[in-house]
């Protein structure tokens, strides 16, 4: 039997093979459109049993089998599977275009909305109603046949090309490496980061050590390597990545221009003004101007302390490092000095006291703590051997959730850390089932032995953090008390609210009474020094100003880009950068370098006309966490509160009414900049 069309529990990850997908995904297919075929043409009034919960129960079905290609594509990457997914990829776009278009499922949808019935349906299902014909509007149902054709056409050539941008990214990275061979030229790298590199160079037949552009191996040689040329090649190397500079098969030039326009089109079609009015109408925010005046006022506010903090870093590799110019490739390499050098530590200093055996139970403790609920590692078909599975139990033992933990950067799978659904918390004839989430990272694997041991994986506190993000993200999935799909979990949450918890749960990193049980020196077996933590802590809003400045122009850069009314061509991709970066940026780059051309957030992933929901969401979960701060940081109570008002509801009521249901009224942007340490600006 095909394992993608095993529905009865987890997926079977271990008989998962490229040749399978086709035949799931036709068969599926198939039978939704003969489901939907049937629907259509029933004459009886629409109603939730006999209309929504039968297309719901299909596309799951769809939903969960491609969401396991997709999966294994962004996590194994094979040749095969690429293809796999990329031959099927416009089979399924081209069947949610023609869903989003169907006028009579459009028709039945408003009807049970229209409907006397309707009032009487739960919160949950009256939101999953609702929400089906605003996405119904924003698929192209209303549209004429010749919009229709067009809408479509569209569609699938974006699915496309996003796919391929996506690609380029991954190719791009995994066919760069260098090599060295001199140990002089390694000066300053952490040891560990040596070790991995030899120990790659071998992998591969050939002496000296490896570098690549992974995190894992990049960040430390930016960070670390006093070889200011080594810094400068992999700079270059990364900088450039899928552009002109590279194999021209690679090159993302092209691709944005004809995203960024196919998405002005799509939009327009539909009567927006522009692709960021469109991207909105789903979210939180109303406007674009909104969302641009709230980047432009942050940016205002941020801007001193950016100049200060960049001020102050020149003047420090001038007059100690012998810099007297800082290029981008030093930027890195001299705040580490500098922070050392203010705060007596270094990022890798406190890394030997986060090994993976200690982190792990760590945070798991705190959640445990705030929700009453227990976390216990079990079996399950994996698709890698460094995967591991949990659980999640409540008080009486009962089940709550599942997920897969894969924590280490590998070839073949793609850069970053992000969580995603494998199926979501439902009600069916056979009871609850159990949500489950994959939970993906980029850290460093374990190097070496010690005490005759193989050493756990050490992580930086930097990963940590990006951890507890992600852990986030799962527990929104995880710990919903919602039973219908479409708003179980994350599911039909507003994107620009769909960090907060993410978010949220970093302000647990910088907790001493949940930081300090959760490490242990690799060597000695020491918790974190107290003194340590303090340095820290003076240094948690160490340079916070570039850091600020730098997400809002990327998303600046974003909602500008997509709020053209116009065509746009390379050069007006490259002048609304600059721009941006003259109104807000205090670091420019090179201009050899290609940001855009690697930014898969954007161009590749579910954030296009959205990365500003970082900076709006950190609003909301800066002022959550203070509820906590206030009445006791691991407090059940108000960890109660959260999960039953924010956690629990998913997307069935505006995350607005959740916020406010929680916290009491509505969010403050204080905490915020009290937590980056810009309360200044409030006064300036």
């Amino acid at each position: 039997m095909n394992p993608l069309l095993d529905f009865s529990g987890l997926p079977h990850f271990d008989a998962f093979k490229p040749e399978f997908v086709a035949p799931a995904v036709d068969q599926l297919l198939a039978e939704n459109r003969a489901l939907i075929e049937r629907l259509a043409a029933d004459t009886a009034a629409p109603g939730w049993d006999n209309f929504a919960a039968p297309l719901a129960d299909a596309h799951e079905r769809l939903n969960r089998a491609w969401g396991q290609v997709g999966h294994m594509n962004a996590v194994m990457n094979s040749p095969e599977l690429r293809e796999a997914y990329n031959s099927n990829l416009p089979k399924i776009t081209q069947y949610y275009t023609e869903l989003g278009q169907n006028p009579a499922l459009y028709a039945k949808y408003r009807a049970l909305h229209g409907s006397p019935a309707f009032a009487g349906l739960s919160a949950a299902r009256r939101a999953v109603i609702e929400h089906e014909v605003r996405d119904f509007k924003l698929g192209g149902a209303e549209l004429s046949a010749d919009k229709k054709a067009r809408f479509t056409t569209i569609r699938d050539r974006l699915s496309a090309l996003t796919s391929r941008f996506s690609d380029n990214v991954l190719d791009a990275t995994d066919g760069f490496a260098h090599f060295v061979t001199e140990e002089t030229e390694l000066k300053g790298i952490p040891d560990d980061v040596v070790e991995a590199a030899r120990n790659a160079a071998e992998k591969d037949g050939k002496p000296g050590w490896k570098f690549t552009l992974h995190a894992p191996s990049y960040l430390p040689v930016m960070q670390y390597a006093d070889n200011r040329a080594l810094r400068e090649l992999m700079y270059r190397a990364s900088a450039t990545r899928a552009s002109e500079f590279g194999k021209p098969e690679l090159d993302n030039t092209p691709l944005i221009t004809e995203i960024v326009n196919l998405r002005r089109e799509l939009a327009q079609l539909l009567e927006f003004e522009s692709y960021a009015a469109y991207s909105l109408e789903p979210k939180m925010a109303d406007t674009p101007a909104q969302v641009m005046k709230f980047l432009e006022d942050l940016g205002v506010r941020a801007k001193p302390f950016a100049q200060r903090d960049l001020a102050e870093l020149k003047a420090f590799a001038r007059d100690k490092l012998g810099m007297p110019a800082l290029e981008a490739w030093d930027v890195g390499y001299a705040s580490e000095k500098l922070r050392a050098a203010q705060f007596a530590f270094s990022d890798q200093e406190v890394k030997q006291y986060f090994p993976e055996t200690r982190v792990l139970p760590g945070m798991f403790r705190v959640i445990e703590t705030i929700y009453g609920l227990s976390i216990r590692e079990e079996s399950a078909p994996v698709w890698h051997p460094d995967v591991r599975f949990f659980g999640i139990y409540d008080d009486r033992n009962q089940i709550v959730g599942q997920f897969y933990l894969d924590l280490y950067a590998r070839q073949s799978k793609r850069g970053g850390a992000w969580m995603d659904e494998v199926m979501a918390r439902r009600r069916t004839a056979h009871g609850i089932q159990t949500p489950v989430a994959y939970l993906n990272c980029n850290f460093s694997p374990p190097v070496g032995e010690s005490g005759g041991k193989k050493r756990p994986a050490l992580f930086t506190h930097d990963e940590v953090i990006t951890l507890f993000h992600e852990f986030g993200h799962g527990l929104h999935h995880l710990l919903t008390r919602v039973e219908e799909l479409g708003v179980s979990g994350i599911n039909g949450v507003e994107w620009d609210a769909v960090e907060l918890p993410s978010q949220f749960m970093e302000n647990y990193c910088w907790e001493w009474r949940v930081l300090e049980p959760m490490t242990a020196h690799i060597d000695t077996g020491a918790p974190l020094p107290r003194a340590l933590f303090d340095k820290m802590l003076a240094a948690k809003n160490f340079q916070s100003g570039l850091q600020t400045a730098r997400q809002i122009e990327f998303s600046l850069f974003d909602m500008r880009l997509h709020h053209h009314a116009n065509d746009i061509n390379d050069q007006m991709v490259k002048d609304t950068l600059d721009a941006v970066r003259r109104e807000v940026a205090v670091l420019f780059p090179p201009a050899f370098n290609r940001f855009p051309n690697s930014f898969s957030h954007i161009f590749a992933g579910g954030y296009a006309a959205g990365y500003y929901s970082y900076k709006w969401a950190e609003v909301l979960s800066a002022d959550a966490y203070s509820l906590f701060e206030e009445r006791g940081v691991l407090n059940p109570e108000i960890g109660a509160r959260f999960r039953d008002e924010v956690l629990g509801v998913g997307g069935s009521r505006p995350a607005l009414e959740s916020f406010v249901a929680f916290r009491g009224r509505e969010p403050s942007i204080d905490a915020l900049l009290r937590h980056n340490g810009m309360v200044a600006a409030e006064t300036a």
